[in-house]
Protein backbone atom coordinates (compact mmCIF):
# COMPACT_ATOMS: atom_id res chain seq x y z
CA UNK A 1 0.00 0.00 0.00
CA UNK A 2 2.55 2.22 0.95
CA UNK A 3 4.42 1.83 -2.17
CA UNK A 4 1.42 2.34 -4.64
CA UNK A 5 0.82 5.75 -2.42
CA UNK A 6 4.52 6.67 -3.31
CA UNK A 7 3.68 5.79 -6.73
CA UNK A 8 0.86 7.87 -7.60
CA UNK A 9 2.46 11.00 -5.41
CA UNK A 10 5.55 10.18 -7.77
CA UNK A 11 3.54 10.48 -11.11
CA UNK A 12 1.15 13.36 -9.74
CA UNK A 13 4.98 15.29 -9.34
CA UNK A 14 5.68 14.20 -12.51
CA UNK A 15 2.50 15.55 -14.65
CA UNK A 16 2.68 18.64 -12.26
CA UNK A 17 6.26 19.25 -13.69
CA UNK A 18 5.91 18.20 -17.27
CA UNK A 19 2.91 20.85 -17.25
CA UNK A 20 5.13 23.68 -15.90
CA UNK A 21 7.91 23.03 -18.42
CA UNK A 22 5.43 23.08 -21.29
CA UNK A 23 4.24 25.99 -19.76
CA UNK A 24 7.21 27.79 -19.86
CA UNK A 25 8.34 26.84 -22.93
CA UNK A 26 4.83 28.24 -24.41
CA UNK A 27 5.95 31.64 -22.80
CA UNK A 28 9.22 31.65 -24.95
CA UNK A 29 8.18 30.50 -28.32
CA UNK A 30 7.74 33.92 -30.45
CA UNK A 31 3.59 34.65 -30.13
CA UNK A 32 2.05 35.32 -33.66
CA UNK A 33 1.06 38.67 -35.04
CA UNK A 34 -2.28 39.11 -33.00
CA UNK A 35 -3.57 40.55 -36.17
CA UNK A 36 -3.61 38.15 -39.55
CA UNK A 37 -4.22 41.44 -41.50
CA UNK A 38 -0.75 42.76 -40.36
CA UNK A 39 1.12 39.39 -40.42
CA UNK A 40 0.28 38.70 -43.57
CA UNK A 41 1.19 42.42 -45.11
CA UNK A 42 4.74 41.84 -43.37
CA UNK A 43 5.13 38.38 -45.12
CA UNK A 44 3.93 39.83 -48.37
CA UNK A 45 6.05 42.97 -48.24
CA UNK A 46 9.38 41.22 -47.60
CA UNK A 47 8.59 39.08 -50.87
CA UNK A 48 7.92 42.16 -52.40
CA UNK A 49 11.78 43.82 -51.46
CA UNK A 50 13.47 40.52 -51.80
CA UNK A 51 12.52 39.18 -55.12
CA UNK A 52 9.98 41.35 -56.54
CA UNK A 53 6.37 39.09 -55.68
CA UNK A 54 4.26 41.37 -56.54
CA UNK A 55 1.43 38.49 -56.77
CA UNK A 56 0.88 38.37 -52.61
CA UNK A 57 1.13 42.43 -52.18
CA UNK A 58 -1.24 42.77 -54.66
CA UNK A 59 -3.72 40.03 -53.11
CA UNK A 60 -3.16 41.63 -49.86
CA UNK A 61 -3.80 45.55 -51.42
CA UNK A 62 -6.79 43.93 -52.86
CA UNK A 63 -7.94 42.57 -49.58
CA UNK A 64 -7.45 45.89 -48.15
CA UNK A 65 -8.90 47.61 -49.81
CA UNK A 66 -5.67 49.49 -49.82
CA UNK A 67 -5.77 52.97 -52.15
CA UNK A 68 -2.34 54.28 -53.57
CA UNK A 69 -1.21 51.10 -54.88
CA UNK A 70 -0.37 51.85 -58.37
CA UNK A 71 2.48 49.63 -59.76
CA UNK A 72 4.01 52.71 -61.47
CA UNK A 73 4.02 54.86 -58.25
CA UNK A 74 5.12 52.54 -55.91
CA UNK A 75 3.13 50.11 -53.35
CA UNK A 76 2.25 51.65 -49.35
CA UNK A 77 4.68 50.54 -47.21
CA UNK A 78 3.90 48.91 -43.31
CA UNK A 79 3.48 51.40 -40.83
CA UNK A 80 6.53 49.79 -39.03
CA UNK A 81 8.45 51.07 -41.66
CA UNK A 82 6.88 54.59 -41.47
CA UNK A 83 7.41 55.22 -37.93
CA UNK A 84 10.36 53.57 -38.10
CA UNK A 85 11.69 56.44 -40.58
CA UNK A 86 9.98 59.12 -38.58
CA UNK A 87 11.75 58.12 -35.25
CA UNK A 88 15.32 58.35 -36.78
CA UNK A 89 14.20 61.70 -38.24
CA UNK A 90 13.37 62.66 -35.10
CA UNK A 91 16.71 61.75 -34.00
CA UNK A 92 18.71 63.51 -36.50
CA UNK A 93 16.33 66.55 -37.25
CA UNK A 94 16.23 69.41 -34.43
CA UNK A 95 13.45 70.60 -35.90
CA UNK A 96 11.41 67.70 -35.51
CA UNK A 97 12.53 67.71 -31.53
CA UNK A 98 11.51 71.01 -31.03
CA UNK A 99 8.75 71.60 -33.31
CA UNK A 100 4.89 70.12 -33.18
CA UNK A 101 4.79 67.35 -35.34
CA UNK A 102 0.94 65.61 -36.43
CA UNK A 103 0.31 62.72 -38.92
CA UNK A 104 -2.87 62.94 -41.32
CA UNK A 105 -4.75 60.93 -43.85
CA UNK A 106 -4.52 64.06 -46.37
CA UNK A 107 -2.50 66.27 -49.07
CA UNK A 108 -3.44 69.10 -46.95
CA UNK A 109 -3.75 69.66 -43.02
CA UNK A 110 -6.15 72.26 -42.17
CA UNK A 111 -6.09 74.41 -38.86
CA UNK A 112 -8.51 77.10 -38.08
CA UNK A 113 -6.42 80.04 -35.38
CA UNK A 114 -8.61 82.22 -32.98
CA UNK A 115 -7.13 85.62 -34.22
CA UNK A 116 -9.11 87.54 -31.49
CA UNK A 117 -10.77 86.17 -28.09
CA UNK A 118 -14.40 85.84 -27.48
CA UNK A 119 -15.72 88.68 -25.69
CA UNK A 120 -16.11 88.02 -21.59
CA UNK A 121 -16.47 89.99 -18.87
CA UNK A 122 -18.25 89.93 -15.20
CA UNK A 123 -21.54 90.20 -14.32
CA UNK A 124 -23.70 89.50 -11.01
CA UNK A 125 -26.13 86.23 -10.69
CA UNK A 126 -28.80 87.71 -11.49
CA UNK A 127 -27.64 90.72 -13.61
CA UNK A 128 -28.30 90.87 -17.10
CA UNK A 129 -25.92 89.38 -20.12
CA UNK A 130 -24.89 91.57 -22.90
CA UNK A 131 -24.03 90.02 -26.42
CA UNK A 132 -20.65 89.19 -26.66
CA UNK A 133 -18.32 89.70 -29.44
CA UNK A 134 -17.31 86.93 -31.45
CA UNK A 135 -13.58 85.87 -31.96
CA UNK A 136 -12.38 86.16 -35.21
CA UNK A 137 -10.72 83.02 -36.79
CA UNK A 138 -8.47 82.19 -40.07
CA UNK A 139 -7.54 78.89 -41.58
CA UNK A 140 -4.08 78.43 -41.82
CA UNK A 141 -3.46 75.40 -44.58
CA UNK A 142 -0.60 73.00 -44.46
CA UNK A 143 -0.03 71.53 -47.61
CA UNK A 144 2.46 68.07 -47.87
CA UNK A 145 4.91 67.95 -50.69
CA UNK A 146 6.33 65.19 -51.96
CA UNK A 147 10.16 63.93 -50.70
CA UNK A 148 11.66 61.69 -52.41
CA UNK A 149 15.34 59.15 -52.38
CA UNK A 150 16.72 56.37 -54.45
CA UNK A 151 18.59 53.71 -53.12
CA UNK A 152 20.53 50.73 -54.44
CA UNK A 153 20.70 47.53 -53.11
CA UNK A 154 22.88 44.48 -54.69
CA UNK A 155 21.43 40.88 -55.07
CA UNK A 156 23.36 39.57 -52.59
CA UNK A 157 21.87 41.91 -49.95
CA UNK A 158 18.34 41.14 -50.72
CA UNK A 159 19.60 37.60 -50.74
CA UNK A 160 20.66 37.62 -47.16
CA UNK A 161 17.70 36.62 -44.76
CA UNK A 162 19.68 38.07 -41.79
CA UNK A 163 19.74 40.98 -43.28
CA UNK A 164 16.49 43.24 -41.97
CA UNK A 165 15.82 45.05 -45.38
CA UNK A 166 13.08 48.10 -43.39
CA UNK A 167 16.01 48.75 -41.19
CA UNK A 168 18.48 49.22 -43.80
CA UNK A 169 15.80 50.97 -45.49
CA UNK A 170 15.24 53.39 -42.83
CA UNK A 171 18.97 53.88 -41.76
CA UNK A 172 19.90 54.72 -45.84
CA UNK A 173 17.18 57.37 -46.12
CA UNK A 174 17.91 58.43 -42.45
CA UNK A 175 20.52 61.08 -43.33
CA UNK A 176 19.07 62.26 -46.78
CA UNK A 177 15.52 63.27 -45.97
CA UNK A 178 17.02 64.86 -42.82
CA UNK A 179 19.06 66.69 -44.92
CA UNK A 180 16.08 68.09 -46.62
CA UNK A 181 14.08 68.52 -44.23
CA UNK A 182 16.18 70.79 -41.75
CA UNK A 183 16.77 73.48 -44.81
CA UNK A 184 13.19 73.41 -45.69
CA UNK A 185 11.72 74.19 -42.17
CA UNK A 186 13.79 76.66 -41.76
CA UNK A 187 14.29 78.54 -45.11
CA UNK A 188 12.03 76.33 -47.99
CA UNK A 189 9.98 78.69 -49.68
CA UNK A 190 6.95 76.61 -49.75
CA UNK A 191 7.03 75.24 -53.25
CA UNK A 192 6.66 71.89 -53.50
CA UNK A 193 8.52 72.16 -50.11
CA UNK A 194 7.58 73.20 -46.58
CA UNK A 195 7.74 76.84 -45.59
CA UNK A 196 10.73 77.41 -43.63
CA UNK A 197 9.86 80.18 -40.74
CA UNK A 198 12.75 82.67 -41.97
CA UNK A 199 10.95 82.99 -45.24
CA UNK A 200 7.80 85.16 -43.81
CA UNK A 201 8.41 88.63 -44.09
CA UNK A 202 10.28 89.63 -40.87
CA UNK A 203 9.53 93.32 -39.84
CA UNK A 204 10.50 95.03 -36.42
CA UNK A 205 8.65 94.52 -33.68
CA UNK A 206 7.23 97.62 -33.08
CA UNK A 207 5.26 97.07 -36.54
CA UNK A 208 4.59 93.87 -35.98
CA UNK A 209 1.27 92.34 -37.63
CA UNK A 210 -0.05 88.31 -37.62
CA UNK A 211 1.25 86.41 -40.26
CA UNK A 212 4.80 87.80 -40.13
CA UNK A 213 8.33 87.03 -37.45
CA UNK A 214 8.81 90.16 -35.11
CA UNK A 215 12.15 90.88 -34.72
CA UNK A 216 14.97 92.93 -32.82
CA UNK A 217 17.34 94.57 -34.54
CA UNK A 218 21.03 94.51 -33.21
CA UNK A 219 21.73 98.28 -34.15
CA UNK A 220 24.90 97.38 -35.97
CA UNK A 221 25.52 96.25 -39.58
CA UNK A 222 26.33 92.65 -39.45
CA UNK A 223 27.65 92.18 -35.95
CA UNK A 224 25.95 92.39 -32.22
CA UNK A 225 26.80 95.73 -31.39
CA UNK A 226 28.51 97.45 -28.28
CA UNK A 227 25.49 95.63 -26.50
CA UNK A 228 25.03 92.63 -26.99
CA UNK A 229 23.85 90.95 -23.97
CA UNK A 230 21.58 93.50 -23.74
CA UNK A 231 20.16 93.28 -27.44
CA UNK A 232 19.44 89.28 -26.71
CA UNK A 233 17.86 90.13 -23.57
CA UNK A 234 15.59 92.70 -25.93
CA UNK A 235 14.97 89.21 -27.56
CA UNK A 236 14.25 87.03 -24.85
CA UNK A 237 11.42 89.58 -23.63
CA UNK A 238 9.73 90.13 -27.06
CA UNK A 239 7.55 86.81 -26.89
CA UNK A 240 4.62 86.98 -24.43
CA UNK A 241 5.33 85.65 -21.14
CA UNK A 242 3.61 82.45 -22.06
CA UNK A 243 5.60 81.48 -24.64
CA UNK A 244 8.52 82.10 -22.85
CA UNK A 245 7.68 79.57 -20.47
CA UNK A 246 9.09 76.74 -22.83
CA UNK A 247 11.11 79.06 -25.13
CA UNK A 248 14.75 77.81 -26.61
CA UNK A 249 17.62 79.69 -29.08
CA UNK A 250 17.81 78.68 -32.19
CA UNK A 251 20.83 79.02 -34.38
CA UNK A 252 23.78 77.39 -36.33
CA UNK A 253 27.40 76.38 -35.05
CA UNK A 254 29.08 79.20 -36.37
CA UNK A 255 26.76 81.75 -34.16
CA UNK A 256 27.08 79.58 -31.35
CA UNK A 257 30.54 80.33 -31.03
CA UNK A 258 30.13 83.87 -31.31
CA UNK A 259 27.62 83.96 -28.90
CA UNK A 260 29.75 81.69 -26.31
CA UNK A 261 32.22 84.81 -26.60
CA UNK A 262 29.71 87.14 -25.38
CA UNK A 263 30.41 88.13 -21.36
CA UNK A 264 28.46 90.69 -19.03
CA UNK A 265 29.49 93.34 -17.24
CA UNK A 266 31.44 91.36 -14.89
CA UNK A 267 33.21 89.94 -17.19
CA UNK A 268 31.62 86.53 -16.81
CA UNK A 269 30.52 84.19 -19.73
CA UNK A 270 26.82 84.56 -19.98
CA UNK A 271 27.01 81.13 -22.23
CA UNK A 272 25.80 78.22 -18.94
CA UNK A 273 26.39 74.53 -18.84
CA UNK A 274 23.90 73.08 -16.74
CA UNK A 275 23.47 69.28 -15.14
CA UNK A 276 22.06 67.97 -17.92
CA UNK A 277 25.16 68.22 -19.86
CA UNK A 278 23.93 70.95 -22.09
CA UNK A 279 24.27 74.55 -21.98
CA UNK A 280 21.60 77.13 -21.68
CA UNK A 281 22.03 80.93 -22.96
CA UNK A 282 20.92 83.36 -20.51
CA UNK A 283 18.41 80.34 -18.88
CA UNK A 284 17.11 78.93 -21.95
CA UNK A 285 18.55 76.08 -23.86
CA UNK A 286 19.92 76.43 -27.26
CA UNK A 287 19.25 74.32 -30.15
CA UNK A 288 21.73 74.02 -33.11
CA UNK A 289 20.82 74.04 -37.00
CA UNK A 290 23.05 73.95 -38.94
CA UNK A 291 20.79 75.61 -42.07
CA UNK A 292 20.33 79.04 -39.85
CA UNK A 293 22.03 81.56 -41.59
CA UNK A 294 25.36 82.75 -40.59
CA UNK A 295 25.86 86.37 -38.88
CA UNK A 296 26.42 88.58 -41.56
CA UNK A 297 24.38 91.90 -42.61
CA UNK A 298 20.45 92.35 -42.06
CA UNK A 299 20.93 88.24 -41.68
CA UNK A 300 18.32 86.87 -39.12
CA UNK A 301 21.21 84.18 -37.58
CA UNK A 302 19.26 83.85 -33.71
CA UNK A 303 15.38 82.95 -33.56
CA UNK A 304 13.78 82.88 -30.01
CA UNK A 305 10.81 81.31 -28.91
CA UNK A 306 8.23 78.10 -28.46
CA UNK A 307 8.72 76.33 -31.62
CA UNK A 308 6.46 73.49 -30.35
CA UNK A 309 3.83 76.45 -30.36
CA UNK A 310 4.99 78.29 -33.09
CA UNK A 311 5.97 75.77 -36.18
CA UNK A 312 3.93 72.95 -37.08
CA UNK A 313 5.30 69.81 -39.03
CA UNK A 314 2.81 67.68 -40.86
CA UNK A 315 3.48 63.74 -42.03
CA UNK A 316 1.01 62.73 -44.38
CA UNK A 317 0.52 58.60 -43.15
CA UNK A 318 1.90 56.05 -45.34
CA UNK A 319 5.57 55.46 -47.37
CA UNK A 320 5.62 54.36 -50.97
CA UNK A 321 8.62 52.15 -52.15
CA UNK A 322 9.14 51.25 -55.94
CA UNK A 323 11.19 48.45 -56.48
CA UNK A 324 13.21 48.91 -59.88
CA UNK A 325 15.62 46.15 -61.07
CA UNK A 326 16.10 47.50 -64.57
CA UNK A 327 17.51 50.71 -64.41
CA UNK A 328 21.09 50.28 -62.86
CA UNK A 329 22.16 46.62 -63.18
CA UNK A 330 23.39 44.54 -61.50
CA UNK A 331 21.53 46.75 -58.50
CA UNK A 332 18.03 47.13 -57.53
CA UNK A 333 16.65 50.27 -57.16
CA UNK A 334 13.94 51.14 -54.48
CA UNK A 335 12.69 54.67 -55.02
CA UNK A 336 11.56 55.85 -51.74
CA UNK A 337 8.95 58.76 -51.48
CA UNK A 338 7.09 60.20 -48.59
CA UNK A 339 4.38 63.64 -48.26
CA UNK A 340 5.66 66.72 -45.52
CA UNK A 341 4.82 69.72 -45.00
CA UNK A 342 5.42 72.81 -42.65
CA UNK A 343 5.19 76.16 -41.57
CA UNK A 344 4.31 78.80 -38.91
CA UNK A 345 1.36 78.09 -36.73
CA UNK A 346 1.63 81.08 -34.25
CA UNK A 347 3.24 84.26 -35.67
CA UNK A 348 3.52 85.49 -31.51
CA UNK A 349 5.81 82.63 -30.70
CA UNK A 350 8.80 83.27 -32.71
CA UNK A 351 11.08 86.16 -32.80
CA UNK A 352 14.14 87.06 -34.27
CA UNK A 353 17.39 89.02 -34.09
CA UNK A 354 18.53 90.74 -37.23
CA UNK A 355 21.65 91.68 -37.28
CA UNK A 356 21.05 95.68 -38.91
CA UNK A 357 21.32 98.78 -38.22
CA UNK A 358 17.13 99.00 -38.22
Amino acid sequence: MLEEKVDRIDRALSEQKAMIERAALAGRRPGLSADPMLSEHKSAWNAYLRRGDLSALTQFEAKALSVGSDPDGGYTAPPELDRMIEQRLRQVSPMREIATVRTTGANVFKKPIGLTAAGTGWVAETGARSQTSTPTLALLEFPTSELYANLAATQTLLDDSFINLEEWIASEVEEAFAGQERDAFVNGDGDDKPRGFLDYDLVAEGSYVWGKIGYVATGADGGFGTTPVDKLIDLVYTPKTQYRQNARFVMNRKTVSAVRKLKDGDDRYIWEPNDAGGSTLLGYPITEIEDMPDIATDAAAIAFGDFARGYLIVDRAGVRVLRDPYSAKPYVLFYLTKRVGGGVQNFDAIKALKFGDT
